[in-house]
């Protein structure tokens, strides 16, 4: 049995509907629908996104961070109109203040509900408070300056957060791959909607390093928590690449294949660091999730079989 095939057979024997519809949408000619149907399931009356869509976080109460999920989802589903109503109710939850600190113009990447709820560690909100690096914000502005009613106050303040993230960015630079991959996110989403409100040139720039920086050469490391090529080169990112990644693209190819696991599926390289046995739960989504990405990366670079 080929890698295709042991993934495809895990992914109908583990996946949630929501991931067996991604993956259908993908591989199977599947339909866009059945995803967004799928995913209204996890949106909450107020607009925003909870449920334990990101896999990591049992919270039910709408959170900054499931509402970015859900627009992951709605990226891999080809988009939508503005007019849908999954889209009209994350506007709303945007535009409502809800988890939004005024004083930093960001939301939330942690909120105080996580606590009473089951999670992993890094979601629970810290004594300090949630802390203020643009994720997710920058990814739910380029959300709104794409989605958001031009002449709307949302869109407005859409436009005013991207120009803050992107100067904090471009003087910053961190090196952590969830900050930058929100600050991708921001530069597709303004480049899709033809509005791009800061210096593109010197982001890109920037953007560059941090994608060339941040990839482990190291092959060997592969199977830990680390960027690889596929970190930042998904297919909405795939303008980010060039050739001089090739060989390690190749090589992560091989790496894929070599690493799958019996059942078909591929290791989590975390864990919650808690007793919570939902996590064995999370496990099972989240493997689902890893071998939909392998499988794709795979066909981007023509290595599936």
């Amino acid at each position: 049995m080929n890698t295709f095939e042991k993934a495809r057979r895990f992914i109908y024997r583990n996946a949630r509907p929501l991931d067996l519809y991604v993956f259908r949408y993908y591989f199977e000619n599947g339909s866009a629908d059945d995803v967004m149907t799928a995913l209204s399931a996890y949106q909450n009356p107020d607009g925003g996104f909870g449920w334990g869509l990101e896999s990591d976080n049992f919270n039910p109460d709408s959170i900054p961070m499931g509402v970015w999920k859900a627009t992951e989802y709605i990226k891999k589903a080809g988009g939508l109109r503005p007019d849908d109503p999954i889209n009209k109710g994350i506007l709303k939850y945007l535009s409502s203040g809800s988890d939004f600190d005024a004083e930093h113009e960001q939301w939330l990447n942690t909120v105080p509900s996580n606590n009473s709820s089951h999670c992993a560690v890094w979601w629970k909100y810290p004594e300090g408070g949630s802390t203020f690096e643009y994720n997710p914000t920058a990814a739910l502005a380029g959300y709104i300056i794409k989605y958001a009613d031009k002449q709307s106050e949302l869109y407005k303040k859409g436009v005013r957060i991207a120009k803050s993230a992107a100067n904090w960015f471009i003087k910053s630079a961190p090196l952590e791959r969830h900050i930058a991959g929100c600050f991708m996110s921001l530069y597709n989403y303004c480049t899709e909607a033809g509005n791009i409100p800061f210096d593109s040139k010197e982001y890109l720039k920037k953007l560059n390093e941090i994608i060339d920086r941040s990839i482990c050469r190291d092959v060997s490391r592969w199977g830990e928590y680390i960027p690889k090529p596929s970190t930042f080169f998904t297919l909405d990112n795939k303008k980010f690449y060039s050739e001089k990644f090739k060989e390690l693209c190749i090589a992560e190819c091989g790496f894929i294949k070599s690493s799958q696991l019996p059942d078909g599926s591929y290791s989590v390289p975390w864990q919650w660091a808690n007793d919570h046995k939902e996590w064995y739960i999370a496990e099972n989504w989240i493997k689902a999730e890893l071998t939909i990405d392998n499988m794709l990366f795979l066909r981007e670079f023509d290595a599936l079989e």
